[in-house]
């Protein structure tokens, strides 16, 4: 069911991108959102402000692609160089936009200054070009047939600030060319928790070695796991969806539990989901984590409607303080230790009146450590009450490998999947 398509790259223009000075957040925007309309992207360049440069760059990608978008220089500064080098590689003039003219002048005269000549020329786009309104800020976007060198295939310019792009793309380089594309592409994420690439892998290589020649699947690994995107093109909306159906559901019943999305859901908007759909409340007593499970979770819109409190009880006196956590315990088993997180968890539950609290004390490194508890080692608990007031409670301890950064980011990631695990069990 695979059809031909159209095909697109991205160039990036800037010496700043090329520097390291900032990262390239245009290009992943580009492509997602022309994989809405079922155009890939097959390539992106990031090239300098040079003007032969920029020339080479586009040029190469109009004769290989049917579509190139281009983002940055078109400013009014003197690195600005993009419209002039595409002036040149096409042979064409420059006309006004009065749209653009309009917007610029308006702006300029609500602050009160002077519309420089710099200013007005940002106006002007290419002729022969449809002009592309920019509603965040002043230079115009262009849509411009590649005329007969480049096979009449198209060229956009796009300003490279992102707000600015991205509302191009939204209200009108897409709606442009989503009559042209020719296909449907249905991309599907499948969020894992728990579960390392390899052995993912190895429990999916049946249906891998068997997608359908219209779907390919990715790895996504990122700092607390992998995840997977199951991505279907072909000429039938219908025939596409339930290709990509297909595949999504062979995955989850091989993966089981280890799924815990099929959608860009974050895991702690899975859980605040599911904590709101059960109207249950949340606490949380964290050490090694430093705040971070209390973060993630406040991150999700209408958190307030199931999070009650977070406490970070960094020390040892702090635990035994705010939580209730008995010296003793402490002296016998460690500060790092299954029956401390149990007793920072039902602390943290009985004093907040939550019906759930995890709680979170481990090592991140690099110091810290012993030959019996390395860097890396996190001890969780999760506290439950029932509608009839007793108490549950669960403790486990993993092992992580990372520096101090990745390991809280995986013990947050940690504490978030006990937390969906006792909410799957419903037993909180």
């Amino acid at each position: 069911m695979t059809a031909r398509t159209m095909k697109a790259v991205v160039v990036s223009i800037g010496d700043e991108l090329l520097k390291g000075h900032r990262v390239n957040t245009n290009a992943p925007f580009i492509a997602r959102t022309l994989g809405t309309i079922g155009i890939p992207v097959e390539r992106i360049v990031t090239c300098s402000d040079d003007p032969e440069a920029i020339k080479e760059s586009i040029a190469s990608s109009l004769e290989r692609s049917d579509l190139v978008l281009v983002t940055g220089g078109l400013g009014p500064t003197k690195d600005d160089r993009t419209r002039k080098a595409v002036q040149e590689l096409l042979g064409r003039g420059l006309t006004v936009f009065p749209g653009a003219l309009e917007r610029i002048t308006d702006i300029f005269r609500r602050r009160g200054l002077e519309v420089t000549e710099e200013m007005r020329d940002q106006a002007m786009i290419i002729e022969g070009s449809v002009p592309v309104p920019n509603t965040k800020g002043t230079a115009p976007g262009m849509i411009i047939d590649g005329a007969p060198r480049f096979g009449n295939r198209h060229l956009v310019l796009m300003p490279g600030v992102p707000t600015e792009m991205e509302a191009m793309m939204i209200l009108t380089v897409t709606p442009f060319f989503a009559p042209l594309s020719g296909a449907f592409i249905r991309h599907t994420p499948v969020m894992t928790m728990g579960i390392g690439e390899n052995l993912l892998a190895r429990k999916i290589a049946d249906v891998e070695d068997q997608l359908p020649s219209g779907t390919t699947l990715s790895y996504l690994p990122h700092a607390a796991g992998v995840s997977l995107m199951v991505s279907t093109s072909g000429t039938s909306r219908d025939a596409v969806e339930e290709e990509n159906l297909g595949v999504v559901e062979a995955i989850m019943d091989k993966a089981g539990s280890f799924v815990y999305a099929t959608s860009d859901a974050s895991l702690e908007e899975v859980v605040v989901k599911l904590l709101i759909e059960r109207g249950l409340t949340l606490s949380v007593a964290e050490s090694c984590t430093g705040g971070l499970v209390s973060s993630r979770i406040t991150d999700v819109p209408g958190s307030s409607g199931c999070f009650l409190q977070g406490v970070v009880t960094y020390s040892n006196e702090a635990k035994q303080r705010l939580l209730g956590v008995d010296q003793s315990t402490i002296a016998r088993h460690g500060a790092v230790s299954e029956p401390v997180a149990l007793e920072m968890a039902r602390g943290c539950l009985e004093q907040s009146g939550a019906d759930l609290a995890v709680a979170t004390t481990g090592i991140a490194g690099p110091g810290g450590a012993t030959p019996e508890k390395p860097v890396g080692t996190i001890c969780l608990a999760v506290a439950s009450r029932s509608s009839g007031g007793a108490v549950s409670l669960e403790a486990l301890t993993l092992s992580m490998h990372g520096d101090r950064r990745q390991n809280k980011i995986r013990f947050s990631e940690a504490a978030l999947r006990a937390l969906l695990g006792r909410l799957r069990e419903h037993r909180a």
